[in-house]
């Protein structure tokens, strides 16, 4: 029996390796971390992280072919193909500061791989990981083998959170990047040999190491850079009378462009898009090429833009300040259907709007109140470390509340802002929420939902009674 280990067990690894057992019966598929509390997390019936299908995945492999252990060395040992899917974050300090990825977690478990092993090993990229990281790995594997053989691929992830499952089940392309050598291609095909359970043929695209590498950083590069144009235009729409609605249409209906990932919203977030765009502008510019990494500086400058408009636009409303205000906050995760914060514009827009002095109500389906005030106390990049290295006692927020009713969060509430496109919220009573609870209401501000990964979803539109009422 084939035996496969995946190092982290976060938003990748654990989703990714569940449809492989699922699909792959006959191979056993172990997931493994050093964070006990999230291995027993995957191991009890309150998995640690929300994506619609994964429960009903878990629950039918797990404990089959399907593992999750905190025995790192052993399973890795034993393992034929391991899997490498641990967090690469922004560095903080030191040379690319702020820009460039920080492989420390991936260089730590290379090490371990070479010291534990005693068979050859397929390893695999899963995380993402800037160009030419696979070199540097062939390195530390080589001069620490052993004589022991070692073949180093990448296989980069093109999942959306929220349809996850669905995209793994039947992905617009796998694409595996390997050494264009004897042993390289032999690796590349037992890789693809797992993918052909249930993938067909020609959506498993293959490639040397370095287009494949580069491949996920500019396809993350050229959906942020969709999202960035739309928000620009609906700066211009609102100065000037246009919608952006219907100006996203118009040129979304260009088969050249298609409809997808154009329409307005507050901002992206999410792991990747912001980290990724960071981690191309230093490569540019380590390459020489200071033009084409300011190029790609503008799409997160838009972004960023576009969140402080939106705080700009909620105190403008309501006469230049909110200090002791209460505002409602419908929607806290990036996007509906998950419950990852990470890089959520709504961090952005609470900060700004406590910075004003107001006061937050924050209603959100599926995150815990913790990871709120976590996320409102930590410091920029923080968020990407693994768990047990982040604040664990996250100083409360005095001036936040979190409640699990959109309508007890918008009760007596000078505006609402929704930051997330949840469906609940398109079936709110906003009669209801205008009429009865907005005593003190001074305005409603909308924004257009952000669904990242995937197309966007009809925008909804609010009662024009709540627009404004001063």
């Amino acid at each position: 029996m084939v035996k496969i280990c995946c190092i982290g067990a976060g938003y990748v690894g654990g989703p990714t390796m569940a449809v492989i057992a699922l699909k792959c019966p006959k191979i056993e598929v172990v997931v493994v971390d050093i964070s006990v509390p999230r291995i027993n997390a995957w191991n009890s019936d309150q998995l640690p992280i929300y994506e619609p299908g994964l429960e009903d995945v878990v629950k039918q492999c797990r404990g089959n072919n399907l593992f999750f252990s905190t025995d790192v060395e052993k399973h890795v040992a034993e393992a034929d193909i391991v899997f490498v899917s641990v967090n690469t974050p922004t560095k903080t300090r030191g040379l690319g500061a702020g820009k460039a990825a920080d492989l420390t977690y991936w260089e730590s478990a290379a090490r371990m791989i070479a010291d534990v092993s005693k068979s050859d090993k397929i390893v695999v990229e899963k995380s993402t990981v800037p160009v030419k990281t696979a070199e540097a790995i062939e390195k530390i594997l080589t001069h620490n083998s052993n004589g022991i053989n070692f073949q180093i691929l990448s296989n980069p992830e093109f999942l959306a959170e929220g349809t996850a499952i669905k995209d793994l089940f039947n992905p617009d392309r796998v694409l595996i990047g390997g050494r264009e050598t004897p042993e390289g291609l032999e690796a590349v095909k037992a890789l693809k040999d797992v993918y052909a359970h249930w993938v067909p043929e020609d959506r498993i695209l293959t490639t040397n190491l370095w287009s494949a590498e580069l491949s996920k950083l500019a396809a993350n590069a050229f959906l942020a850079q969709r999202i960035s144009s739309v928000n620009a235009m609906s700066a211009l729409c609102e100065a000037t009378g246009a919608d952006v609605s219907q100006v996203s249409h118009a040129v979304g209906t260009d088969t050249r462009i298609g409809p997808k990932f154009l329409n307005s919203s507050v901002g992206f977030g999410g792991s990747c898009f912001q980290k990724d765009i960071l981690n191309l502008v230093y490569i540019c510019e380590c390459n020489g090429l200071p033009e084409v990494a300011e190029y790609w500086k503008q799409v997160i400058k838009i972004n960023d833009y576009q969140k402080n408009r939106f705080v700009n636009r909620v105190v403008a409303s309501m006469f230049n300040t909110v200090a002791n205000k209460k505002v409602a906050i419908l929607g806290f995760a990036f996007k509906k259907d998950t419950g990852d914060t990470r890089e959520t514009p709504a961090i952005d827009v609470c900060k700004g709007l406590l910075g004003d002095k107001a006061r937050l109500s924050i209603y959100d389906p599926q995150v815990a109140e913790d990871q709120i005030q976590r996320d409102l106390t930590m410091k920029k990049f923080d968020w990407d470390h693994p768990l047990h290295l982040q604040p664990m006692s996250p100083t409360t927020v005095k001036q936040v509340s979190i409640v699990w009713d959109a309508y007890e969060a918008t009760k007596d509430a000078h505006a609402v802002c929704i930051l997330t496109e949840w469906d609940e919220f398109k079936t709110l009573d906003f009669q209801k929420i205008y009429f009865i609870f907005f005593g003190q209401m001074k305005s409603l501000m909308e924004t257009r939902p952000l669904l990242m990964g995937g197309s966007f979803l009809q925008t909804f539109q609010l009662p024009d009674l709540v627009l404004a009422n001063p």
